[in-house]
């Protein structure tokens, strides 16, 4: 059995985690954020009031995880996307394919509610270097 080292990743360039969990776990070469919001990392207040723009932030949050974790959009392999209305779907996809330009794996759901009411949270598995 091959036991991986388990790091964990923090940046001040991204919110701060707002419960008991880390910004990102690297464990071997595979990076795994947490979900993140379109907080402002420096205030803690939620950025945009539409989609496009809370897209915007949540993607600046995790480029800055994943630079901290030693990767990039370009090594992602999955994501996983929460909306709280399917109906910011396609508005979304302008936003994400901005981003993530080599096609990951993807799922995109929709959900009651999320974190601080915010409309989009996005987590991302991605290869570290």
């Amino acid at each position: 059995m091959v036991i991986h080292m388990r790091k964990v990743i923090s940046t001040p360039n991204a919110p701060a985690a707002i419960g008991p969990y880390s910004q990102a776990i690297l464990c071997g070469n595979m990076l795994y954020t947490s979900g993140q919001i379109p907080l402002d990392p420096a205030t803690g207040t939620v950025v945009g009031e539409d989609i496009r723009a809370q897209a915007e932030q949540v993607m600046k949050n995790l480029s800055a995880v994943l630079t901290a974790g030693g990767s990039s959009f370009e090594n992602a392999v999955k994501t996983t996307c929460f909306l709280a209305d399917m109906g910011d779907f396609a508005a979304f996809n302008e936003v994400y394919a901005t981003y993530f330009t080599t096609g990951p794996a993807r799922s995109c759901v929709a959900v009651k509610t999320l974190p601080k009411g915010v409309l989009v949270e996005v987590e991302v598995v991605a290869l570290a270097e």
